[in-house]
Parts: structure tokens; sequence; C-alpha cells
């Protein structure tokens, strides 16, 4: 094989693997929608619950009516927290595409703050209990999370060198096993890449939704800052391994050991769903007078 085909085959392979990890990270996550199905009358419908809104508005709960008839609530509180279900009367609507749906809305929290809810639909049929009951666990519940706007061009940019960044790690990962003509440039590039979309958009990007720069270590448990950490430690071992952008030496095996381990690490870290154990609003604390902004806890 050529080396233009070796590295079309590289980059197409990296290409996917990427595509892949942006799917993965759209699918997976707690704060991602949680999508099922019910069955009312022989019929199946399909919902999507919102686990995510922002502080400036109510949560919008809307499921298709199952029924004409129907009518339902939304049953919800603070999480984590033991206060009593408040309900919240679900109407009918007409949505967007001419469906008839049942909405409720539930009050919008500080950034950071979460609420549990589910939903009851009274059908012919009987109660309808969305999500269904959790068997000896008691009843199943919908955990949401509120956040600060974040500004559209700050998130996409961090959202794109991030996955650039994905990309041709990838790419130099690969290259690092077949083609290692260009793997510390590629691997430089990574780095860099990184530098701004992780290390620098990234806590922006924070600072914007939850009030706080950098919650991981060794400030805090924040699952995703510790994972960009991580990441970003992982590329700067490998280039500094492979020594300054620029040289025209081929690395060795040595040096591009290190760059196929720095792929790794990306790769595992991108298995792990977005935003888990990530911050969390402490109402204890709001109870006792301490402001909204200071009671926000991460590695929740």
């Amino acid at each position: 094989m050529s080396a233009k085909a070796r590295g079309a085959v590289l980059w197409t392979t990296a290409v996917l693997l990427m595509l892949g990890a942006a799917v993965y990270q759209r699918l997976t996550g707690p704060t991602h929608p949680l999508r099922g199905e019910m069955t009312v009358g022989g019929e199946t419908v399909r919902y999507r619950l919102p686990r995510s809104e922002e502080s400036v508005r109510d949560l919008r709960v809307a499921i298709p009516s199952p029924d004409p008839g129907a009518t339902g609530r939304v049953l919800w509180r603070r999480y984590p927290t033991d206060d009593a279900f408040t309900p919240a009367p679900m109407v009918a609507e007409t949505d967007d595409r001419g469906r008839d749906v049942l909405v409720a809305a539930l009050p919008a929290q500080p950034a950071a703050g979460k609420l549990e809810y589910r939903i009851e639909v009274d059908t012919p049929a009987g109660v309808l209990r969305i999500p269904e009951d959790g068997g000896a666990g008691g009843a199943a519940t919908v955990v949401m999370r509120y956040k600060d706007p974040v500004p559209l061009g700050v998130l996409l940019s961090h959202i794109a060198f991030m996955f650039f960044a994905v990309l041709v790690g990838m790419r130099a990962g690969l290259g690092a096993l077949a083609a290692p003509g260009n793997v510390r440039t590629l691997s430089w590039v990574a780095l860099g890449l990184m530098t701004v979309g992780g290390m620098i958009l990234g806590p922006i990007v924070q600072k914007y939704a939850f009030g706080a720069y950098w919650t991981g270590f060794p400030w805090g448990y924040d699952l995703t800052d510790n994972k960009t950490l991580l990441m970003w430690l992982a590329w700067a071992v490998a280039c500094g391994a492979l020594g300054r952008p620029g040289r025209s030496d081929v690395p060795g095996w040595g040096r591009r050991v290190t760059v196929f381990a720095a792929a790794v690490v990306m790769t595992v870290v991108y298995l792990i769903p977005h935003s888990l154990r990530g911050s969390q609003l402490d109402y204890e604390q709001v109870e006792s007078g301490t402001p909204a902004a200071e009671a926000v806890e991460s590695g929740r």
C-alpha cells in the first residue's frame, strides 16, 4: 500500500472513531433526554423526557397523549431531598407537529439544582406510570439538572476543539502503529487543540453554567474535569517524550508507544458518559441561609 493510500485509510478510521465518540457522548450521560415507550390500548407511544434545562426558565415536560380523554400529572420534588412530591397537573396541547400532547411545567431552580419527577397518566385501562415502577426499589423517577445559560459561541467552540482534538489524537495514535512519519506533528496539534478546548474553553463553559472554572483535582471531584485533566496529561507526556515539534527524525518505538497510550487514554475517557459526578446544589445549605451560588458541590 502506498503512503498516500495508507494515510487515507488512517484518516478515515480516525474520522469514524471520532464520530463514534460523538454519537456515544450524545446518547449517554445523566443529562441527555430519557427515551422510552408506553403501550396503551395495544398501541406503542414513544416519549422523550428532559434531564437538563437552563435556570432562566421552567422545565417543560411533554408526552404524547395516549388517549383523547387522558389526564395526568407530574409528581416532582427537589433532589436529593425528602420533600413530599408536588403534583403539577398536565394540560392538553397540540405540538408544532400537530400531535396531541400532555404538558406540565416544573419550576426553575438555581444552577446545579436538581429535580426528580415521574409522570402519572389516567387512562381507561388504569394509571400509566412513566417511568415504569422500579419494583422492590420503589417508584422510578427521572432526575434532571439546571444550569445557567452558556453563550452559544463559547459552547460550540469548546465542542469543536474537543472533537477535533479527538480526531487528530486518534490519527496520531493510529500513525504511531502504522505511519510514524508525522506522528510528532499530529501529537502536538492534538495537545494544542485539547489545551484550548479542554483546559481553557472547558473551564469557561463551566464558569458560565455552574459558577466555577474548575471543580476537579485538586479542589474537587468533578469527573468531567478530572477526565479532561487525565487526557491532557497523557498527551503532554507523549509530546514530552517525542521532543519539540518540527524535528525531522522519525520517533522510535519507545516514544511512539507513548502516543498510542495517549490515544488509548483518550478512548477510555470518551467511553465514560459525559457529566457523571458533576455539580449539584446542596439544598440543605440553601435552606440554612447559604447563597445558592456558594452551595454548589462537585462530584455528585
